[in-house]
């Protein structure tokens, strides 16, 4: 993969042989996101899980106490008392099997997060093969399958993401803005780390974080130290 200019520029500011402790490593990469826009700021974790083993699979989800800096927006399948809740709560679009065809056929997918009630599930389902890749299918781990519409849509709004291994046992997830501070940035770090570790499965051995690296959505990554997150 090519990188230009301005990518190799800042890649001689990363030393690759060194881990950094997390506070360093949040610095360099507020410091490395030099785009004309505010860039995202990524975690990529890579863990000793094997995601093939249902036991090893990693899935949940954290509120970051700042939020991701990103205007996110909530589709909700629900139906009458239950559809008034999630629009009160703020979700921009709410209905039932009249959106089907729309995303279906129509290809619509003007949303960001996906929650159901359990009794939605059934017409969800229909739209499992186009959902599913695209990491949009709710999911009662993550908090997408419930009755409680009201709390699952303020959370999400109040910045709350998803993680869960890859076909390559990694886990990417945001943590904020490179306009962030980098107390927030470090907040919201500190509560994803702590959530994933609480995930750890506990048929596992061996090194649970192989390695965990800090990048804007533009620029190199940052690794970060494992052995300080543990």
């Amino acid at each position: 993969m090519k990188h230009g200019k301005k990518y190799l520029e800042a890649a001689k500011a990363v030393d690759r042989t060194t881990l950094y402790d997390p506070a360093d490593a949040i610095s360099t990469v507020k410091k490395l996101a030099t785009a004309k826009f505010d860039e995202t700021i990524e975690v990529h974790i890579k863990t000793g899980c094997d995601g093939r083993h249902a036991d090893q699979q990693i899935r949940g989800a954290v509120v970051l106490p700042h939020g991701t800096g990103k205007q996110v927006r909530v589709l909700v399948f629900a139906k009458g008392a239950k559809a008034d809740e999630a629009a009160a709560a703020g979700a921009e679009f709410v209905g039932a099997e009249e959106l089907v065809p729309k995303i279906q056929n129509e290809g619509w997918f003007d949303f960001d997060v996906v929650v159901a009630t359990p009794d939605m599930m059934g017409v969800v389902g229909r739209l499992g093969r186009v959902l599913g890749p695209k990491g949009l299918m709710p999911n009662p781990k993550a908090g997408t399958v419930t009755m409680d519409v009201t709390k699952a849509v303020q959370e999400i709004k109040a910045g709350k993401i998803e993680y869960r291994l890859d076909k390559t046992n990694i886990i990417h997830v945001p943590i904020g803005k490179a306009s962030f501070t980098e107390e927030q940035l470090s907040d919201n770090f500190q509560t994803l780390i702590d959530a994933i570790n609480k995930a750890r499965p506990n048929t596992l051995k061996g090194q649970y974080l192989r390695s965990v690296t800090l990048a804007p959505t533009m620029g190199p990554g940052v690794k970060v130290n494992p052995v300080k997150l543990a």
